[in-house]
Formats: C-alpha cells, structure tokens, sequence
C-alpha cells in the first residue's frame, strides 16, 4: 500500500499541474510527490529549484498548490463511492507507466470493478462526435461484440461513437471504462450524465483531474494519451483528418498498441481520417473477431470468410468443366460437348448423366441442353451424386 503521505500528495498535485505535463512530470520524478508538493508550498525554498522550467509556469504551480486542499477532494470522491489509485498501488494499471514523464500523477475512480485488472483485456473504440447512423451501429456492434467475449471497451463518453461504444458495451451486460477529461462527479456531456451513471454502476469512471474539474479542450486532448496506453489496442470508427481520436491511435501506435480502423465510404469526410490511418499503420477491422485476433492470445483467430457455396461448387472439377462447356439456349450433341470440354464422349456422357440426377441438365433425344430453373444442388457434392 502507498504511504497515505505520497497519496495525499499526489491528490494535491492533480489540483496543481496540468494532465500530461512533462515539465512536472520530470520533477515528480526527480524530488517524489512529497517533496515536489513541499518545494510549491514553501515560500523559502530555493529560488530556481526547477531549472529549465518556464517561470510563469512554476509561479502557476505554486498559485494553485497554495490553495489545495486534498483531504477535502479525496473525502469529496468517497461520498461518491469512489477512490484515487497511484502508481504503486495494486490496482494501478502499470502499462500507463509506458508515458514516462507524462504518465498521470493519479487516477480519480467511481465503479465496483478493479481497473488494473479490465485494463489487462481492454480495448478502446473511439471516433467522431457526429457520427453518420452507420458509424454509430459500427461502433455498437462492435462493442457488445467484444463484450460478449470478454473484453473491456474503453472510450471517452463523448457523443457519437464513444457513446455509442459504451451502449454496445452495456447492452451485451459487458465491461466498459469511461475516460473523463474532467472530474469523475462532472457528467460531461451532460446529455450522457444518465450513460456515465449507468458506467459507473456497471463498470468504471476514471479521469485524472480532482472533483469539480471541468473539461478544456487542451484536456480532451491530453485525455486521449490514457486511452491509448491503458489498453491493448484503439480502434477508430469514422474520423475526419483532424479529430481527436486519431490522436488517440497515434498515441497507440507510438506506444506499441495495436491500432485499427473501421472502413467507410471514400466519399464520406468523416472516414476520411480513418482511410489514413489505414493507409499507414492501422490494420482493418469489420467486427469485433477481427479486433480480438489482434489484441488476442495466440490461437484466437477470426474465422476465415468467403462468399456463398453455389451448388456447383460442390462438383467434381470434371464434372463441373462438362457443364462449363454447355451452351447457353440451345440442346448439343454429346461429341459437341465433347470437344468444348477436352473430355471423351463416354466420359463426357458419364458427366452429364450426373448432371441430370442433379438437375442441372436434361436431355432431349440425342441432344443435352441446360435446364430452365435453377437447381439448390441439395443432392450435389463432390466427386458424384
């Protein structure tokens, strides 16, 4: 268990520095939250005690950490049922650690599961905020598919696609964790204040600001970092070329997660940033097997796909050159056949004799022609009836 004195310094911290700040982040690491947290507050520390660090940045540092109060905001989140988890901690997910500097000085948390635990077989399924109707049953099919197999669907609650990944995720009674870019007691949007309580109860909040903090848009972005590194894989499910959730995948990717996208239309401008991806490092996925053949074990294969089994098919291939060598609309004599085949005629009237009993011929006198209605080949298979 961390020291509650590390603890209550890190909740102090996540009031004072920005997430994803690697100026903080290298002085996190050099002085330890303790102490950090001690330079900021004591007025008679040393004048520069952090060189190479802007001063209208520090100066901030030190406005905001002059005014926490982390007993109040750690007592803030346990009315809501919930906790903040720190690196050390048993279920700190330790592949955020792969941030280096910008990993999150804490993890503000509402939800029954344990985070490092989901996070150990999660996936996140991002995209557009205005989604088109097929992003949207993509992103939903998607999601309860890898719900219903056992993964953790990982998304940021946004409208459009991530909401549309936490329903999926819901709907299959499956496991889903909602990324805020705010605090986990702030439903933003607050058209989903009912979705983040549903992911609450079923699943996990998190975010790494304290209670009461309201998103930014600089916050949505440096939101988007933990997604990626919190999970296996990110797949993207419509995106224009500026979005957000490219960065997310791009974070993936520097990270040595697997990252994937959904394809659309070419003329559509909200898959326009997905088709780039996917012609760079992505891989294309279509449904939720294909995603988990990626972030899988080895073994867990999607199935092979092919078009329909057409009953002829399922012939023998000199059967199936005899009735290949037909012509269309008119009866033929066998020694016609014959010779379009590259068959003998006593093979070639073996072969259409087979043919009739599978109904795909019929014979008129000495003539062979092909039959009118189409045969379902229920008796056909290969090699003979």
């Amino acid at each position: 268990m961390t020291p509650y004195g590390e603890r209550l310094a890190r909740a102090a911290l996540t009031r004072v520095v920005e997430p994803g700040d690697a100026h903080a982040g290298r002085w996190l690491r050099q002085f330890g939250p303790e102490d950090l947290l001690r330079l900021l507050q004591d007025p008679s520390a040393a004048a520069d005690p952090f060189p190479g660090t802007g001063e209208k940045r520090v100066e901030g540092w030190r406005r905001r950490a002059a005014t926490a109060e982390p007993a109040r905001d750690l007592d803030a989140v346990d009315r809501q049922g919930g906790r903040f988890i720190v690196p050390g901690d048993v279920e700190w997910p330790t592949q955020l650690d792969d941030l280096g500097d910008t990993r999150p000085v804490g993890l503000w948390a509402r939800g029954p599961a344990d985070l490092r635990t989901w996070a150990l077989r999660s996936v996140a399924v991002v995209g557009a905020r205005a989604c088109t109707p097929y992003g949207a049953h993509m992103a939903t099919t998607l999601a309860s598919g890898l719900a219903e197999q056992g993964w953790v669907v990982v998304s940021g609650a946004a409208f459009g696609i991530d909401g549309a990944a936490h329903r999926g995720a819901l709907a299959a009674r499956g496991a889903t964790v909602a990324v805020l870019a705010c605090g986990v007691d702030v439903p933003y949007p607050r058209g989903h204040a009912g979705l983040i309580g549903r992911v609450a109860e079923q699943g996990l909040v998190i975010g790494e600001l304290p209670p009461g903090s309201h998103p930014t848009p600089t916050r949505f972005i440096l939101r988007n970092r933990v997604i990626a590194a919190l999970t296996r894989g990110t797949v993207v499910v419509e995106a224009e070329y500026r979005s957000g959730s490219l960065v997310t995948a791009r974070a993936a990717a520097r990270l040595g997660r697997h990252t994937m996208g959904v394809p659309g239309a070419v003329t559509s401008g909200l898959s326009a940033g997905v088709h780039e991806l996917l012609r760079g490092e992505a891989t294309l996925v279509t449904e939720a097997a294909e995603v988990i053949e990626l972030v899988g074990d080895i073994g867990q294969l999607a199935p092979a796909r092919r078009g329909p089994v057409l009953p002829r098919d399922l012939l023998a291939p000199d059967t199936a050159r005899v009735l290949e060598a037909m012509p269309a609309g008119r009866p033929t004599l066998v020694r016609e056949i014959a010779d379009r085949s590259g068959a003998t005629p006593d093979d070639t009237l073996v072969r259409l004799y087979e043919l009739h009993s599978l109904g795909f011929v019929e014979r008129q006198g000495d003539d062979w022609r092909l039959t009118n209605t189409p045969t379902d080949g229920a008796n056909a298979r290969r090699g003979g009836t």
